[in-house]
């Protein structure tokens, strides 16, 4: 009876555990944007947010009219600024204008002129073209893609027409980084690697020493003339 008692009592205790870190994990994750609040969220480089940005229906959203690419201005990234990210696992839910283009930026630190952080790439894929001279787009810059990095694996890839949300996850560790699009991983890499470092120096990077050697930074969304919607923005240290 006493033996039955102490594997009852051990066994209460470990699903106590069991649940006490459960509750520690889902309490580890910290909005960065609730819908409600652009507490936060500031220009990069900036003091402000800039104008364009704002909440509507819950989603913050870019508010501009579509430019080709030939026409590109931008200039209007934001960052969140409360805190800087190493290691992570980010999550938020995305849409994006027909023929549009826009990003996901990480690792972002300030004092650049340009952008030199690593980009999960938001674009539509399917009619992108169509709106820029029939201008073509390479798997380098295609939804999901580590920006003229990596490319995202095309066999298990889930695109959605422009205007319908989607949902994305990057996991970024300094032994391994993925890129999570519609619940499917895309691809993944190590960073800083010996092919992390062949890929940077022989591609659009090579002439950029800075890119990608901050090993922590904000987390950034960029604006490329093109409206977009951000919602559900949440994030976790690893």
């Amino acid at each position: 009876m006493k033996s039955i008692k102490k594997k009852i009592w051990i066994s209460a205790i470990f699903l106590w555990i069991l649940i006490g870190c459960e509750k520690t994990n889902q309490a580890e994750w910290v909005y960065l944007f609730d819908g409600n609040s652009l507490k936060g969220w500031r220009a990069f480089n900036g003091t402000q947010l800039p104008s364009g940005w704002g909440i509507k229906d819950g989603s913050l959203t870019f508010n501009t009219e579509l430019k080709n690419e030939a026409n590109y201005e931008g200039g209007k990234l934001i960052i969140y600024a409360l805190d800087k990210f190493e290691n992570f696992e980010l999550f938020l839910e995305w849409k994006i204008s027909e023929g549009g283009n826009s990003g996901i930026f990480y690792h972002l630190n300030e004092g650049f002129e340009d952008i030199i952080a690593p980009e999960y790439q938001l674009i539509d894929d399917l009619k992108w073209s169509e709106y820029n001279n029939d201008n073509k787009l390479e798997e380098w810059q295609k939804t999901g893609a580590d920006y003229a990095m990596h490319t995202p694996d095309t066999t298990k890839k889930i695109t959605k027409p422009a205007g319908e949300w989607n949902t994305t996850k990057i996991i970024f560790t300094s032994k391994l980084v993925e890129h999570w699009l519609n619940g499917v991983k895309l691809l993944s890499f190590v960073p800083w690697s010996k092919d992390w470092y062949d890929r940077k120096n022989k591609g659009k990077w090579k002439t950029t020493p800075d890119y990608g050697k901050f090993k922590s930074g904000y987390i950034g969304l960029q604006d490329h003339d093109s409206p977009v919607w951000f919602r559900n923005i949440k994030i976790r240290k690893l």
